[in-house]
């Protein structure tokens, strides 16, 4: 049996459609830029997930829109994690990385394509409809 690890992600967009983005300070895909998010704490739905993951890596407060979509991608340790992904929008705090982000930014859809990005983030944000502008 497969070991598979529930987590969220937030895509998140401020008022000129730039995606918030964080660079992974921890494996796996550490260095690479991506959504942010996490692991889901046991019994943790993955939308409260999402919002508490959003505010420890870029200070964040965001609250759930909807359902964007989920991914499955390989743990370094094994197993899967499961990333169901929530569009949301902005409703307080300041951005400043924290937890397991090095690095948090607002990004055009060309400063995004010029990143390193995790692996199937760009695949998955097209087929959603979610790039930025």
């Amino acid at each position: 049996m497969v070991d598979r690890k529930p987590c969220a992600g937030g895509i998140v967009f401020d008022d000129d459609r730039r995606l918030l983005v964080i660079r992974r300070g921890q494996p796996p895909s550490e260095g690479a830029w991506s959504v942010p998010g996490g692991r889901c704490k046991p019994g943790e739905p993955a939308a409260d997930a999402c919002v508490r993951e959003v505010a420890e890596e870029t200070g964040l407060v965001v609250a759930v829109e909807r359902f964007a979509g989920r991914v499955e991608r390989a743990a370094p340790s094994g197993g899967s994690y499961v990333i169901d992904d929530f569009v949301c929008r902005v409703t307080g705090g300041r951005l400043q990385p924290g937890d397991d982000a090095a690095d948090a930014r607002w990004v055009t859809r060309l400063e995004f394509l010029a990143l390193e990005l995790a692996p199937g983030l760009h695949e998955a944000l097209a087929d959603w409809g979610l790039l930025p502008d």
